[in-house]
């Protein structure tokens, strides 16, 4: 299981008015209480937990065996979930803990929910402790002339054997992050005083937890053994995912998860707020949050869904975030920007066109590309029989007529950072560049499988293609790629995509759990998977690129193969199906042209350098805690971005716009990936002619 794939965690936020000393005093009474206050499930819980436990065992797409070997993953599952850095628990807590291990099975099938609720009972008395230690040793400044080290990430390490034990990995926690903050600019007092708000905001968010998120964090322990993307959704949770599938969020669009102690953006979407203020960037890390021009709040260390309750807000507001950039490091010093909140509209995540000059052998080719960052389908305007609904298929058809006007020479099908959408769209979008066949198989759980065909016998566009994939292209984008591969109609370039070929179902709890009524939650339940018109599963696979690019994602790391509980990869028969060509004899002299560019080519370059600098900070488990180690570290990377920025200039073109002289970026520095897809569709014309 992921760092970033499980809790889910309810924070209440509190202003920073000034209290008068009764409301202090309450307030500091009521926290103790708070403290010491056991979390016990509500009545109607082993309802839901054996609801949750029946359907999961019965109908999911994998049949499962609820025994012991399974309960022992639970358990493992529940405690990494609470602790999975080994921070808070001690040895000791773990081995009063194993009498639970072999009965996990058992207590899901008769809604025992105890042993869950006391194992949390102990961790947040846990954390409890660790806070007040914490807040009890800031008093002084770090040593940072001590040449000693810290390991950051802790997931393999032994429990600590005693308090005590616990107390120094706290220490040089601490100093850690203490550190980082000396380095990025700040004086101790000010280091101080955001770190103990930094804590208290965070004891702050121990003490909202609640029943229904214990019930959450154990059922999800279960249904993420099973597979990761079976999901109990408590209420509050339910509620935030039905505003995602809406697409009428209100926020700054852009995906995030958690990496460490740290927020980081995963993708900007299209057409979004964060896209057109342009700010901020993917693999930035957010650090703080702020209201308009309220004070920052700090959320280093706060769970994913908290972090994204506070970046949330109406349409037309400010939010502030304190990032750190990505080619920057977190011993830099953190940016303030805004971002003004909106709707991220349909229409702005659509299908976008752009045509691209790719210069060959002294000839300039012209190539379209179609940008797809989903598969929507206005689903309502096409229910109530509206005849202009949007769609990305219908919206791609009308690029593809206007790029043929234009008379461009091949097309790329962009579709980095899909992570899918309608099926329809997927089938139907396949079939602008095919005549007819199939698409797609979807197998059901009792073995019947059904074949997606494409509905239309005509093709939109029978030129050159290339569809360009990354580790975050899933499902539908897996399809459509998949499927185009398999025809032989076009080349696919870039990463081996994410591997999701799972198709799932919100089931509503509340008809099943009466008397919970609307606090039952729902489950999002596995009932069928995917597979090529090949016979072969995108599940955990994905699709393999043709010609493979520089990438610094390692797909043990991320995507469906990383992840142990995944359904695995298989084959059933293959569908029957003309293709459309065979490619296969051009792409050893594709890939050759590619790597003999690349070679060449100064981004590039600097794209492999920071991808081996990225694998080797990865694999350093042990980081300096003295101040001159790390800021000669700090300084040489510096010196290293501004080396290359100085490279980089020999290279601008300057343009006079309103009289202000304006550095022209070339498509190979903003996206060296789109011009070397370019380069390749050239190449696979070429050899076509």
């Amino acid at each position: 299981m992921k760092k970033y794939i499980i809790l889910f965690f309810t924070l209440i936020l509190f202003s920073n008015c000034q209290k008068n000393s009764i409301d202090d005093l309450h307030a500091q009474n009521q926290s103790v209480a708070d403290s010491n206050k056991v979390i016990e499930p509500l009545d109607f819980y082993p309802e839901i937990n054996k609801m949750v436990t029946r359907i999961l065992s019965r109908y999911h797409y994998k049949k499962i065996d609820l025994n012991d070997s399974l309960s022992s993953v639970i358990f493992d599952n529940y405690i990494e979930a609470l602790d999975y850095n080994k921070s808070y628990f001690l040895k000791s807590d773990l081995d009063e803990f194993e009498k639970y291990r072999f009965e996990f099975d058992e207590d899901l099938y008769l809604g025992k929910l105890m042993p869950a609720y006391r194992i949390f009972n102990v961790y947040k008395t846990r954390m409890n402790e660790r806070i007040d230690y914490v807040l009890k040793n800031l008093d002084k400044e770090p040593d940072f002339t001590i040449d000693e080290t810290i390991k950051v990430d802790r997931e393999k390490e032994p429990w600590a054997n005693s308090v005590e034990e616990l107390n120094e990995i706290w220490r040089k926690k601490l100093k850690n992050e203490a550190l980082n903050l000396k380095l990025s600019g700040k004086e101790w007092d000010k280091t101080k005083e955001t770190l103990v708000k930094r804590y208290k905001n965070y004891h702050k968010a121990i003490l909202q937890y609640k029943s229904e998120d214990v019930l959450q964090l154990y059922l999800n322990s279960f249904a993420d053994a099973v597979d990761p993307h079976s999901n109990y959704l408590a209420p509050r949770t339910s509620e935030n995912f039905n505003i995602r599938m809406k697409l009428s969020l209100e926020g700054i669009g852009a995906t995030l998860r958690t990496d460490n102690d740290f927020t980081k953006v995963v993708n900007i979407v299209p057409g979004g707020p964060a896209f057109k203020a342009d700010n901020i960037h993917e693999e930035d890390l957010i650090t703080g949050v702020g209201q308009g021009n309220e004070e920052i709040v700090d959320v280093i260390g706060w769970r994913i869904d908290d972090v994204v309750d506070l970046i949330r807000g109406d349409k037309g507001t400010t939010v502030r975030l304190t990032i750190l950039r990505a080619d920057k490091g977190i011993d830099s010093k953190p940016d303030t920007i805004s971002i003004v909140r909106d709707k991220v509209k349909l229409e702005e995540q659509a299908a976008q066109k752009k045509i691209i000059t790719i210069r060959e052998n002294d000839t300039d080719f012209k190539i379209g590309v179609i940008e797809i960052p989903s598969f929507y389908v206005d689903f309502e305007a096409r229910r109530n029989g509206e005849t202009d609904y949007r769609s990305t298929t219908r919206d791609v058809r009308k690029i593809i007529a206007e790029l043929e006007e234009e008379k461009v020479d091949g097309v790329i099908v962009d579709l980095r950072n899909n992570g899918g959408g309608a099926l329809d769209e997927a089938v139907e979008l396949t079939g602008l560049f095919i005549e007819d066949g199939p698409v797609v198989q979807v197998r059901q759980s009792n073995g019947d499988i059904a074949v997606e065909k494409d509905p239309d016998p005509s093709i939109a566009y029978k030129g050159p293609l290339a569809v360009v994939i990354n580790r975050y292209s899933a499902s539908a984008s897996e399809i459509f790629s998949g499927a185009i591969q398999d025809y032989g109609r076009g080349v696919i370039l870039g990463e081996q995509s994410y591997g999701k070929g799972t198709v799932q179902n919100l089931i509503d709890l509340a008809r099943f759990v009466p008397s919970a009524g609307d606090q039952s939650g729902q489950l999002k339940l596995t009932i069928a998977k995917y597979y090529r018109i090949n016979g072969s599963s995108t599940q955990n696979l994905g699709v393999i690129p043709d010609v493979a690019f520089p990438s610094a994602v390692d797909p043990n790391e991320y995507g469906e193969s990383s992840i142990p509980s995944a359904l695995k990869w298989d084959q059933i028969q293959t569908s029957q199906f003309k293709k459309y060509g065979d490619l296969s004899s051009i792409f050893p002299s594709l890939i050759a042209k590619h790597q003999e560019r690349i070679l060449k080519e100064p981004e590039f370059n600097y794209l492999m350098q920071d991808i081996e600098e990225y694998k080797e900070n990865k694999n350093k488990t042990e980081f300096s805690l003295n101040e001159n180690i790390r800021k000669k570290e700090r300084d040489e990377s510096e010196e290293k971005r501004k080396l290359r920025d100085e490279e980089r200039k020999k290279f601008e073109t300057i343009e006079i716009i309103d009289k202000k002289e304006v550095t022209k970026k070339t498509l190979k520095e903003e996206d060296p990936f789109l011009e070397e897809s370019g380069h390749v569709l050239v190449d696979l014309l070429l050899s076509q002619s």
